[in-house]
């Protein structure tokens, strides 16, 4: 089995984060004075920013994003000065992609040589996560299961929603050709409390686990074709004028494992 443990750094000389044995990243130590790359191992991510031109959303790749000086941006993707995590600002206004109206300040998981993660269903792949959503005006996407190469479809498997009155909810996709989400609600957490998600895809199932309660949901024929690839971050599930509604995503530990 291939690890990548994304929050299990060495930054001058101590450990900032393990994986536990429930599969939850755990955080510690983080720097404040450090930018998110300091912190956390970007080396396989590339960020996605709501600025840039229309359609055509600016990119960050992961050697501009890993290492103590590495890449953040004060109004988007910038290190919390009071408890050091990895904070995420999607505004209601912003540059998108051409397949949404949403903006959003987003990881997209990559291959330690840069080129971009594509994964089959076969073996077990898992995001985890430490997190809180500090502000949020209707709905907010904290992690995704997205389609890559096999088929005409750009739509995610599967979507990690969080509401302002708590409510967290799993959209599934129920087919490739975009016939629409099944939403499962999977947990209540307070606007701006701590928690954590596992989103674990094993061959035809979705395992996913919120603060340690798991939940199971099959994945539909349709999608076996289809490789895939993890997301995480603020995907801001409102679009309006405005520049100041938004979603913030504050991350303390983020890992995948294949």
């Amino acid at each position: 089995m291939q690890r990548r443990t994304l929050f299990t750094l060495a930054l001058s000389g101590t450990a900032v984060g393990t994986l536990g044995a429930t599969g939850v990243a755990s955080a510690a130590a983080l720097d404040p004075g450090l930018p998110p790359g300091g912190n956390f191992d970007l080396s396989v991510w590339s960020l996605q920013l709501p600025i840039g031109s229309p359609g055509s959303p600016e990119t960050i790749p992961p050697a501009r994003l890993k290492g103590p000086a590495g890449y953040s941006n004060p109004a988007y993707f910038w290190t919390d000065r009071n408890d050091g995590s990895m904070t995420f600002w999607a505004p209601e206004k912003g540059v998108t992609t051409p397949n949404s109206k949403y903006a959003r300040s987003e990881l997209r998981e990559m291959n330690p040589d840069g080129s971009a993660a594509n994964w089959t269903l076969a073996g077990s792949h898992t995001l985890s996560a430490r997190l809180r959503v500090a502000s949020v005006t209707k709905n907010v996407a904290v992690g995704q299961v997205k389609l890559g190469t096999g088929g005409p479809s750009t739509k995610p498997l599967a979507e990690l929603y969080y509401r302002p009155n708590g409510d967290i909810f799993l959209g599934t996709q129920n087919s490739p050709d975009a016939s629409g989400q099944t939403l499962h609600k999977v947990g209540v957490v307070p606007l701006g409390t701590t928690w954590t998600y596992v989103i674990q895809v094993s061959d035809s199932t979705i395992n996913l686990t919120i603060n340690g309660t798991r939940t199971s949901y099959a994945i539909p024929p349709a999608f076996h074709p289809y490789r895939q690839y993890f997301k995480a971050g603020s995907y801001n599930q409102s679009s309006s004028e405005s520049t100041t509604n938004g979603a913030k995503v504050k991350f303390y530990a983020l890992t995948v494992r294949h």
